[in-house]
C-alpha cells in the first residue's frame, strides 16, 4: 500500500532535471542530435573563481593619473619579418563570413581598428569590407580551405593555422544552407543554399612534422613576412602548444571549451575539452621547458567578458587574449531592444544560439539582407571600440594596483583562488594559503 506524504513536496531528479527530459523526448520524437550556436551553457571553474592580491606594504602600487602602465603586445617576434605591433592584448578571434552577416564583419573591422588590435577572418575566406576596415587582419587557414587562395594570404598581416576550436575539438563546424547566400557560395565555391559541414583535420597533413611542412609552405608564399599562427582547442594543452612551437610556430592560440560556435553538435559545446581556466598553465608550462615563453607569444581565448579576465589570463602567462562571444554582444547581439522578435522565435535575448538558422533579429548572424542591414557598421563599431577601450582600462587599472609598469609584469603570484577546482587548473594558491591541490604541504 502507498502512502503520498502531503507535507513533502514532489522532488525532481537531478540527473533527469526539466532540460534533459525535454531533450530526451526531442531526440525521440525527431532521429536527429540537436545543432545549436554559441558557447558552453554548463558552468565550470573561471576566471570569476580568481583574486587579485592588490599592493599594500609589501608590494608598491602604481599612481593611476601619474606613472605609466604599458598594455601593448608584439606578436610574432620569432620569425617573421613584420610582427605585428598592438596597443592592447585584447584581439578579436575568428568569425566566418556566412556565419556573421557582411556588416558584421565590417564593424569588427572597424572597432578593432580603432582600438588599435587586430581582428580575424574566419572560415570562408576574406571579404574586401573586412580587408578595407581593419588595420590588422588575420587571416584563418582551415581544414575545409574554403575561400583559401595565395592572393589573400600576402594581403593579410599574419596567418593562423586552426587546427582545432575550443566549442569543437576533434570535430568541423557547419553552415546551414539558408546561409549559403550566393556570395558566401562564390567565395567558398560550394553550392548555395546546401548545407556544408567543415572538415574536422586538414586533407594534407596529419601530424606534427606535416604541420612543420605546412608552415614553411605558407612562409615561402609570404616571403617570411607574416607571423604564422597555430589555434588548438583545449584538450591536451601541454602537448599541443609543444608541438606547435616545434612545428615553427610565431604564436599559440589556445581556445577553452567557453569558446562559442556558429554552430555545431549541442554534445560537442557541452561535453568536449576543458575551461580554459585549465588550459592556460600547461601550455605556459610547454613554453618555459622549451624555454620558449614570451618568445612564442601565447594567446588564450574562450569566455573572456572583462578587463577582470583579461588581467587573470595575462596573470597566469599569456601574452594576449581574444573575444568571439563578447565582441557580438557589443555590436548589439542578443541585444533586449529585439526581444519581441526573439520571443517569436521560440527564445529570449539573452539565451539567443540559433544563429545557424540565420534569423538573427540583431543582424549580425544572418545572411538575411533585409534583417542584416539593421546592423549599421559605423555605429556598431564604435560600440566594440569602447568595449575594447574599457576592458583594457580594466586590466590596467589592476595592473597599477599590483604595482606593475606592464600588464605582462603580472604574474601568478598576484592572485589567489577562491574554490579548490580554480586553484587546482590555474595552479593558485588557495585564499588564505599557500596550497593548491597537487602541491605538497601547507
Amino acid at each position: 500500500m502507498s502512502y503520498h506524504n502531503p507535507y513533502t513536496p514532489p522532488r525532481k531528479s537531478a540527473t533527469f532535471d526539466d532540460y534533459t527530459l525535454a531533450e530526451i523526448r526531442r531526440a525521440a520524437a525527431t532521429g536527429i542530435y540537436d545543432i545549436r550556436g554559441a558557447g558552453t551553457k554548463r558552468k565550470v571553474p573561471h576566471f570569476d573563481d580568481l583574486l587579485f592580491l592588490g599592493a599594500s606594504i609589501s608590494r608598491y602600487p602604481l599612481e593611476g593619473y601619474r606613472e605609466k602602465c604599458d598594455t601593448s603586445v608584439v606578436l610574432g617576434t620569432r620569425f617573421a619579418k613584420k610582427p605585428i605591433f598592438l596597443k592592447t592584448p585584447i584581439t578579436i578571434a575568428g568569425m566566418s563570413f556566412g556565419a556573421l552577416s557582411g556588416n558584421a564583419k565590417e564593424a569588427l573591422g572597424r572597432g578593432a581598428t580603432i582600438a588599435g588590435t587586430s581582428t580575424t577572418t574566419g572560415d570562408g575566406g576574406m571579404t574586401d569590407e573586412e580587408r578595407g576596415h581593419s588595420q590588422t587582419l588575420v587571416y584563418q587557414y582551415l581544414p575545409s580551405r574554403y575561400g583559401m587562395n595565395p592572393k589573400d594570404l600576402r594581403r593579410a598581416d599574419a596567418i593562423e593555422v586552426v587546427v582545432g576550436q575550443g566549442a569543437k575539438p576533434g570535430g568541423g563546424g557547419m553552415l546551414l544552407g539558408q546561409k549559403i547566400s550566393d556570395r558566401v557560395a562564390e567565395m567558398r565555391n560550394l553550392p548555395q543554399g546546401i548545407d556544408q559541414r567543415s572538415a574536422c583535420r586538414h586533407p594534407d597533413w596529419t601530424g606534427p612534422d606535416d604541420l612543420e611542412i605546412k608552415i614553411m609552405e605558407l612562409r615561402e608564399i609570404t616571403d617570411w613576412e607574416k607571423p604564422i599562427y597555430v589555434k588548438v582547442g583545449g584538450a591536451r594543452p601541454y602537448y599541443d602548444t609543444a608541438l606547435a612551437v616545434k612545428a615553427g610556430a610565431d604564436v599559440v592560440v589556445l581556445d577553452g571549451m567557453q569558446g562559442g560556435t556558429a554552430a555545431t553538435q549541442d554534445v560537442f559545446i557541452e561535453h568536449v575539452g576543458m575551461p580554459i581556466l585549465a588550459c592556460i598553465r600547461p601550455a605556459v608550462q610547454a613554453l618555459q621547458d622549451l624555454g620558449m615563453h614570451r618568445k612564442v607569444q601565447l594567446i588564450v581565448s574562450g569566455g573572456i567578458r572583462s578587463g577582470a579576465d583579461v588581467a587573470k589570463a595575462l596573470a597566469l602567462g599569456a601574452d594576449a587574449v581574444a573575444i568571439g562571444t563578447a565582441a557580438l554582444v557589443a555590436l548589439g547581439d542578443n541585444d533586449p531592444r529585439w526581444e519581441d522578435e526573439y520571443q517569436k522565435l521560440g527564445t529570449t535575448a539573452g539565451a539567443y544560439d540559433d544563429w545557424h538558422e540565420g534569423k538573427d533579429p540583431a543582424g549580425i548572424t544572418t545572411q538575411d539582407p533585409e534583417l542584416a542591414a539593421r546592423l549599421d557598421p559605423i555605429a556598431a563599431g564604435r560600440r566594440l571600440a569602447n568595449y575594447l577601450k574599457v576592458m583594457t582600462l580594466e586590466a590596467q587599472t589592476i595592473a597599477r594596483a599590483c604595482g606593475k609598469n606592464h600588464l605582462h609584469n603580472l604574474e601568478p603570484e598576484d592572485l589567489c583562488a577562491l574554490t579548490m577546482e580554480a586553484a587546482a587548473m590555474a595552479q593558485i594558491p588557495l585564499a588564505g594559503t599557500s596550497w593548491y591541490p597537487g602541491k605538497g604541504g601547507f
